[in-house]
């Protein structure tokens, strides 16, 4: 199993003089660590599950790419890409460019967005769910396409790429993630596109394991290798006295190992003091590794 970082909140003690710093102690200790993944969110405004929208929210690509120049083995990602942020064609230029710059680390994550506040705060259009999730497929089409070096035109509703040219390549072909649990429209996206898809641990084992069952059931039917999908969860721990304790995530760990999840990705309020970063590599990592 792998362990991965989400790093959601930039607002810390030392505020904005430090963040730099603090960022690089974060990500540096986490990369020597054995993390196997670093993720951001791809917001503008923090989101209410954290705080107030006017906390400290760094774009997220630029964030990414901070990193890759400090650190030399985890990958990067966004968890995820809202698709109506970025035009697909420059989306995939920017997540081409981070393969680049950090030696074929990247991931490509993508939803088909939700956080309404913040597109109309910044004065991006954001239209209706089924709207969304229409860009978001032709959105994946056209990765696809520039991935795969295929310059020829791309002609769909929403989108027309008359000569979508990516050079340079990618060193590796990033992996698709794709975020959210959308049994209908989501999961069957994940089965026809991604190379992995993203739920919520804290959904419950029963939740969890529908949600697994109806990818299953989407590959069967577009005779896609279930299997060949990385299946990563998002989870949140407090790793302090009186709070969550290393056994308990790496008891978590297992369950959802059970489950067929190789890759956890977890969040910590505290994660600039160090102390956490440094209980994962001691501990739980090595713990975790063989399941």
């Amino acid at each position: 199993m792998h362990i991965g970082l989400q790093i959601p909140n930039f607002t810390y003690p030392g505020g904005v003089p430090t963040l730099q710093q603090d960022l690089k102690n974060i990500v540096q200790t986490a990369d020597q660590g054995g993390f196997y993944s670093i993720w951001v969110m791809d917001h503008f405004f923090q989101i209410q599950f954290i705080g107030p929208a006017e906390l400290n929210m760094l774009e997220g690509y630029s964030a990414l790419s901070y990193f890759a120049g400090i650190t030399e083995r985890v990958k990067l990602g966004t968890l995820v890409t809202g698709v109506v942020y970025r035009h697909p064609g420059v989306l995939v230029k920017t997540v081409s460019a981070l393969s680049v710059l950090s030696g074929g680390r990247a991931y490509l994550g993508i939803g088909a967005a939700w956080n309404e506040q913040e597109a109309i705060g910044l004065g991006i259009p954001f239209p209706p769910t089924k709207v969304r999730f229409e860009m978001l497929e032709e959105t994946l089409q056209i990765a696809h396409k520039m991935f795969a070096d295929e310059v020829t035109p791309f002609e769909g509703k929403h989108f027309k790429l008359a000569q979508p040219i990516n050079h340079p390549l990618p060193l590796s072909k990033p992996p698709i993630l794709i975020g959210g649990g959308g049994e209908q429209k989501t999961l069957r996206l994940v089965a026809q596109y991604a190379d992995a898809c993203n739920l919520f641990a804290r959904m419950g084992d029963a939740m969890l394991q529908q949600k697994l069952d109806t990818l299953k059931a989407h590959c069967d039917k577009l005779g896609r290798d279930y299997n060949a999908i990385e299946k990563t969860a998002l989870n949140s721990v407090h790793l302090a006295p009186g709070q969550d304790s290393a056994a308990g995530v790496i008891r978590e760990c297992e369950q959802l190992a059970k489950l067929g999840f190789s890759h956890i990705i977890f969040n910590m309020p505290n994660t600039y003091e160090i102390k956490p970063l440094e209980i994962f590599a001691k501990e739980i990592i090595p713990a975790v590794a063989g399941f």
